[in-house]
């Protein structure tokens, strides 16, 4: 049996396993709900669902909120290219800091859904999203109220980035106390 070294080491390949488990069930559950939807919804179709969130089909070839979304096509290579760097550089991170269980499963939310959106973009050429929830408050921000719609990989990456802050938050925390 293989002794896990402190968050400074190299991982163990048991931990890597265990963050790469938790990214390909983020990517699996991402990519079946997107799936479902494409099988299922013709483009802009929408289901209600209750009064403030409706399931739908939309497309986004840009990035988060549709940023460069008419940009002519270059950023599908481009976000597919960034998308790929982050992944690589993100299993090199798990694999430096295999201690830091709050950092690696930041890390591995982060991974699931990038490589999620990667999928999109390099097998449709856009991202399949499917998520819309709308309240009035928002109708000065968004039309209608509609919050962007997004997907599963968009949750996991989200998720990921607040268990980022707050790691980091712990940490200074941590040195000053």
């Amino acid at each position: 049996m293989a002794a896990t070294r402190s968050s400074k080491g190299r991982s163990s390949p048991t931990n890597l396993w265990l963050w790469l488990g938790l990214a390909a069930l983020w990517l699996l559950l991402d990519q079946f709900t997107k799936y479902l939807i494409v099988a299922n919804y013709p483009l802009h179709h929408s289901t209600t669902v209750t009064s403030f969130f409706n399931v739908v089909r939309v497309h986004n070839h840009g990035a988060a909120f549709s940023f460069l979304a008419g940009a002519g096509g270059w950023q599908r290579w481009f976000f597919t290219g960034i998308g790929l760097a982050a992944g690589g550089f993100i299993v090199w991170m798990l694999r430096q800091h295999p201690g830091q269980k709050l950092f690696c499963f930041a890390l591995s939310c982060i991974l699931g859904g990038a490589i999620g959106n990667v999928i999109d973009r390099i097998w449709h050429g856009y991202v399949v999203d499917m998520l819309d929830f709308h309240w009035r408050f928002l109708a000065p921000l968004f039309h209608g109220g509609h919050f962007p719609a997004f997907n599963i990989a968009d949750v996991a990456i989200t998720i990921g980035a607040a268990c980022l802050i707050l790691d980091e938050i712990l940490r200074v925390k941590r040195s000053k106390g």
